[in-house]
């Protein structure tokens, strides 16, 4: 097995486990078109969904995550006793402050342990496992346990023929731990200076004026689609790089779930072989933003098509315009 490139000094980190959750309540494309003027075989064509996942009233962004950070705990075989910090991504917790990771530590029973949120939208989790990863190599923590929730369907005009239908609601986490030999390759990662506003969530006080229970989500998707297309596989290229390897010696790739055309083009700019394993996750689960990486890289564990020690490119993106991009060794 290629082994990938570590930071230049520190311990190297590798992901141990990681867990996902699912909005109970599935809403069918059929469901989805009595709201706007549409039809299945549009929405799969534009964008490869059929369902997604919604969460219920009592499914909230902090039992999301709680469900998901307990589950990759336990699958990592340690205790939360070992957890040394706890990072949270998200940009659906509706209370400005407290950070959702703080409410987080405090149901899982985590004390004296650094818990923070950041607001990286669809790149979160892969921001996350970079800071988890320098946090292993500066020495600062040997656990470090990540989450992203997401309650997107909070947030959508339901009657938006162009975006309502793109979103779902999710959890996923992960423990990043200390290790003999690097599991996680250092990230590509930053923002393009350009297009801030192509998607993004519009301010509180624009809602309050609208009277809606909450900001929603707005996109300009050609450029989302052309950036993501072109840029970003540039940066997946370069994250291959980084971690000293090549498409050759990959076994997965998973990329943002936000459109399965988005996922086509960067397949064809990255050249991938055949044996490679994409993940498709956005045909039933929808849009999770900073939830799709986990969820789908847990679902691919759980059903088979990827496997413990494969190498996986992950590749996020979204608002702001941020992106970021890394290899690691599957848990």
């Amino acid at each position: 097995m290629k082994t990938l490139t570590s930071c230049a000094s520190g311990s190297p980190a590798r992901l141990l486990s990681v867990a996902g959750y699912r909005g109970s309540r599935v809403v069918s494309n059929h469901e989805f078109c009595q709201w706007i003027d549409s039809s299945d075989e549009w929405i799969q064509q534009r964008t490869g969904i059929t369902e997604r996942r919604w969460a219920t009233p009592d499914e909230t962004v902090l039992q999301m995550a709680a469900a998901a950070s307990r589950d990759a705990v336990q699958r990592a075989g340690i205790s939360l006793d070992n957890i040394d910090a706890l990072i949270v991504a998200t940009v659906s917790h509706q209370q400005q402050s407290p950070a959702l990771a703080t409410a987080l530590a405090a149901a899982l029973g985590l004390s004296d342990v650094p818990a923070f949120d950041i607001s990286a939208a669809c790149a979160g989790f892969c921001y996350l496992i970079e800071l988890a990863r320098s946090l292993v190599a500066s020495g600062a923590a040997r656990h470090v346990l990540i989450a992203a929730s997401e309650r997107l369907s909070d947030m959508i005009d339901i009657t938006d023929r162009s975006t309502a239908f793109l979103f779902g609601d999710g959890a996923g986490a992960a423990v990043v731990a200390a290790a003999d030999t690097p599991g996680i390759s250092p990230a590509v990662w930053g923002t393009t200076g350009t297009n801030v506003a192509a998607v993004g969530i519009e301010p509180w006080p624009d809602a309050v004026a609208k009277r809606q229970a909450f900001p929603h989500i707005v996109m300009d998707g050609a450029k989302v689609f052309r950036w993501a297309a072109t840029e970003v596989a540039a940066k997946a290229l370069e994250a291959l790089v980084a971690a000293n390897i090549t498409v050759a010696d990959l076994g997965v790739f998973i990329g943002h779930q936000a459109n399965s055309r988005i996922i086509d083009a960067m397949l064809r700019r990255l050249a991938l072989p055949d044996h490679v394993a994409v993940s498709r996750d956005i045909r039933i689960q929808g849009n999770t933003s900073a939830a799709s990486i986990p969820i789908a890289m847990s679902a691919m564990l759980e059903d088979g098509s990827a496997h413990c020690g494969q190498l996986a490119l992950l590749v996020g993106f979204g608002a702001g315009l941020s992106y970021a991009t890394q290899v690691v060794t599957m848990p």
